[in-house]
């Protein structure tokens, strides 16, 4: 089937009806659901009610405990898979302002305990200079003044010892020219410096290590909860347990094979002294 990105998150409230109607359509009481699905009754009525979204699994159990025929559960399972994938079109996200999208990356931050940041080709703003910022968002016209002082805000995160986080870098990503050599050298010994934070791993890959299956996308898993992952065109937002493993996975796979500690300063020891 093919997908529109802006219909991915919008079937929510669709999801929730059409599972309400499957219910009706079966003859069954929510208890008597929930009693199949080992569910609290109150869940099914909030999945009911639109008031929760439901991963994948839940439907799956919905719809064997109400003998769904097989057209309807493909259907059903069609618009669950879409209600847990969200699509945030990078011109989209520039119309609200790209300091909106920093106030909503700060929520999630102060949600979460546990982060993972998996850094393709660039250096996320969490780790970034000032001037690696900027020129970050050069491409993109207009005044950036608040969106450079929120993604600095947002670092003092990196502090929150009641958090944990874990980046692994390319040494693409380490290296990528987006500044000048002395600003680029600046950049990396503040990577450095980071590692020496008690509660960040830093970590990075050197492009003579082997990875197996070639890493596609930069991506950030939020807990166990929810992955994102950054393309070019926009941001897709996956909130389905098993997507999330599947994420988990792939980042266990890539933590493997990078360096960390003194092996990793030693690394962008010998990056910086080559730019200056």
């Amino acid at each position: 089937m093919t997908v529109e990105p802006e219909e991915l998150g919008q079937s929510g409230e669709e999801l929730a009806a059409l599972l309400k109607a499957v219910r009706k359509r079966s003859g069954l009481a929510g208890a008597r659901v929930a009693a199949r699905c080992n569910m609290s009754q109150s869940k099914v009525s909030r999945i009911e009610n639109g008031k929760v979204r439901p991963s994948l699994v839940d439907v799956e159990q919905l719809l064997r405990a109400c003998d769904a025929p097989p057209t309807l559960v493909t259907q059903v399972m069609t618009l669950a898979r879409l209600a847990n994938t969200e699509w945030q079109g990078a011109r989209g996200m520039r119309r609200k302002g790209l300091d909106k999208k920093q106030l909503e990356l700060a929520g999630l931050e102060a949600s979460s305990a546990e982060f993972r940041f998996f850094l393709l080709s660039m250096i996320t703003g969490l780790l970034s200079t000032p001037e690696y910022i900027r020129a970050s968002l050069a491409h993109v016209p207009g005044d950036h003044a608040k969106t450079i002082a929120r993604k600095l805000e947002r670092q003092q995160v990196l502090y929150d010892r009641s958090k944990r986080f874990t980046f692994i870098l390319t040494e693409q990503a380490v290296r990528w020219p987006l500044v000048g050599p002395d600003a680029l050298a600046v950049q990396i010994d503040h990577l450095a410096s980071l590692t020496h934070l008690p509660n960040v791993r830093l970590g990075v890959i050197p492009i003579t290590v082997p990875t197996g299956p070639a890493p596609l996308n930069t991506f950030t898993i939020y807990d166990d909860r929810m992955a994102t992952v950054e393309l070019s065109s926009g941001v897709m937002v996956f909130r389905d347990p098993r997507d999330v493993i599947g994420h988990l996975q792939e980042f266990s796979h890539l933590e493997e094979r990078a360096v960390f500690g003194e092996d990793a300063r030693a690394f962008f020891r010998g990056c910086a002294a080559a730019l200056r």
